[in-house]
């Protein structure tokens, strides 16, 4: 086994762990995040403007952005390492498809995608492993597509891990991470921060790209 495959299996069985407890507490995260439901609505509208097409909500966990997604308007499916989380889902939204798989070998044609959402699920990604996964998301993405990232920002600090209550995670620069992803031939169209509320640690950071 790989350092990357050991890595891949230490986070699956983390949220394994936890997968019930996590779903109890994100089902209804959405409800009082005004800016995490915009940056989704404008990811939706763009893919929707561009002529629509499948898209992957990759790190899905227990389901519950992914049935947003739907619910504005997109063709979605969910993808995660996590096989209890993939349970847990697919009990929640029967009418939606989830798969157990991993971000950097997706089993999706090239280009078969019109977009992707990583919503927190590079956080736990080793920095100099993200380049290969940024590259897989390029690789499944038709041109035009777009990828919408959602992840902890480090307010002025490099690249920084940190104690996330799953597994160890990482806070990332926000320029530094759009520049990862300008190499893997995406185009940044915006970005938002917005600032942690009194339940929060960190800054959160969006970043939405288009495939060149």
């Amino acid at each position: 086994m790989t350092e990357a495959d050991s890595h891949l299996r230490a986070t699956a069985d983390a949220y394994d762990a936890v997968a019930a407890l996590y779903s109890e507490l994100f089902r209804d995260a959405l409800d009082d995040q005004p800016l995490d439901r915009a940056s989704l609505a404008v990811f939706a509208e763009l893919v929707r403007n561009a002529g629509g097409g499948r898209v992957a909500e990759l790190g899905c966990g227990p389901g519950h952005v992914t049935a947003h997604l739907q619910n504005l308007g997109l063709d979605v499916f969910g993808t995660d390492l996590s096989p209890v989380m993939i349970d847990l889902a697919r009990k929640a939204y029967p009418g939606l498809r989830f798969d157990v798989g991993s971000m950097d070998a997706l089993d999706l044609a090239d280009g078969e995608l019109a977009g992707i959402v990583s919503w927190y699920s590079v956080i736990h990604t080793p920095p100099q492993e993200l380049p290969r996964y940024f590259s897989e998301f390029r690789r499944v993405l038709a041109p035009g597509g777009h990828l919408l990232l959602a992840f902890f920002e480090s307010e002025g600090d490099p690249v920084t891990v940190f104690d996330h209550k799953v597994t160890p995670a990482y806070r990332w620069p926000v320029g530094d991470l759009a520049a990862l992803a300008r190499r893997a031939g995406f185009t940044e169209v915006g970005r938002v921060l917005r600032e942690p509320h009194e339940t929060e640690r960190f800054r959160h950071g969006r970043l939405l790209m288009r495939t060149q």
